[in-house]
């Protein structure tokens, strides 16, 4: 009886400590489909740091909700969630969509309700133009094709073929791709694309192959379809440079993809070489601090997807902190006017004409070595 009565005090506490209403953080991710690659480690990383900061008193005195849905990488889902996140839920700001096509689906809806909303996907669209409640995490497509294009550069190679996903964020990054090659002196002397669900993307290597003066080969896509190009690319005997994007940037690609990863370069964040990073890195407490409470928390690998999550929650928390409250508008003009956030991302400087306040100094240019991420120099 002592035990229960004791319980019910607990309870009773935690209630009083929290009489205030809660913050609702409302959530569309992927955490099933193609793009669970993604979506997973981000649901993850949020429920762990509510609970993280929760249990340090929330905020403002309030506890933070997350309410979130699975659109199982279907943009169509997550528009039917986020009007219901807005409608039914009232939720005070939204953070994911985990891919650009959900995110994009989102859009017309958050900006119709004026509510704040930091998406977790990487196409520039999502921020070009600059829309007044949209803002994003992760590096865009076009950082990504000009971070590859400059170590294509440094080692000589102008001629590229490209492979790219047919999905939003793969279309994307094929136009950002197309827009910024001839900038950096890169002529792409072929083009092909995949299916985000295909299971064979050998006979579109087997054109690139076929294809004559094809010094490098980069490939645009998220998810599995990216592990599979690089078993493909093995099994045909293909001895080019293989790029990735960062749609990639997860220890899971080096699962999926095995020994074929070898060699394989990408742009990243640093949270993949958190360990790697010099101590005057002023990220490296961050990500080291992210890595290992997700590796406790979950007993699994970080990605940089996770990240983004982390990020975008952290964004809107400290906004809410500087606006004072939920105010819509109020959270929505603190996030414009974030300066020197740093996050697993990098260091976040926002503007009216930049919502998501990264550059390209942001990125890594990450080379797989014997299983592992190593810092291409």
């Amino acid at each position: 009886m002592k035990k229960l009565l004791a319980g019910a005090a607990l309870a009773l506490g935690a209630l009083t400590a929290f009489a205030a209403d809660p913050i609702k953080i409302g959530s569309v991710l992927s955490v099933t489909g193609p793009a669970a690659f993604l979506g997973d480690p981000e649901l993850k990383t949020l429920q762990m740091y509510v609970e993280s900061i929760n249990s340090k008193g929330g905020v403002l005195g309030r506890p933070l909700q997350l309410v979130h849905y699975d659109d199982g990488s279907d943009a169509g889902k997550a528009n039917g969630f986020a009007k219901r996140l807005i409608n039914d839920d009232k939720v005070d700001v939204i953070v994911g969509g985990t891919t650009t096509g959900a995110t994009m689906s989102m859009v017309p809806l958050v900006e119709k309700a004026a509510i704040p909303f930091i998406s977790l996907a990487g196409a520039v669209v999502i921020v070009e133009p600059v829309k007044k409640w949209v803002f994003k995490t992760p590096h865009t497509d076009r950082m990504a094709a000009e971070k590859v294009f400059d170590d294509l550069k440094k080692r000589g190679l102008t001629k590229v073929a490209l492979l790219s996903e047919t999905s939003g964020f793969g279309q994307s990054g094929k136009k950002e791709t197309e827009a910024v090659a001839a900038k950096h002196g890169i002529t792409l002397v072929a083009s092909e694309t995949y299916g985000p669900k295909d299971t064979d993307m050998g006979p579109q290597l087997t054109k690139i192959r076929n294809t004559a003066g094809v010094q490098a080969v980069f490939v645009f896509g998220l998810g599995q379809g990216p592990a599979i190009v690089t078993k493909n690319y093995k099994q045909l005997g293909m001895t080019l440079p293989l790029y990735q994007s960062h749609g990639v940037a997860s220890e899971e690609f080096i699962k999926l993809a095995g020994p074929a990863a070898e060699g394989v370069r990408l742009p990243a964040a640093a949270l993949l070489i958190a360990d790697k990073l010099a101590a005057s890195n002023p990220q490296k407490p961050v990500v080291t601090g992210y890595k290992k409470a997700f590796n406790d928390k979950w007993k699994s690998d970080v990605s940089t997807f996770g990240g983004h999550a982390y990020d975008g929650l952290m964004l809107a928390v400290d906004a809410i902190q500087r606006a004072g409250g939920t105010d819509k508008a109020k959270v929505r003009d603190a996030l414009e006017a974030t300066k020197g956030f740093i996050g697993t991302g990098g260091v976040v400087n926002m503007s009216a004409t930049d919502h998501m306040g990264l550059d390209l100094s942001a990125f890594n240019l990450l080379e797989i070595k014997n299983g592992d991420w190593s810092l291409v120099q």
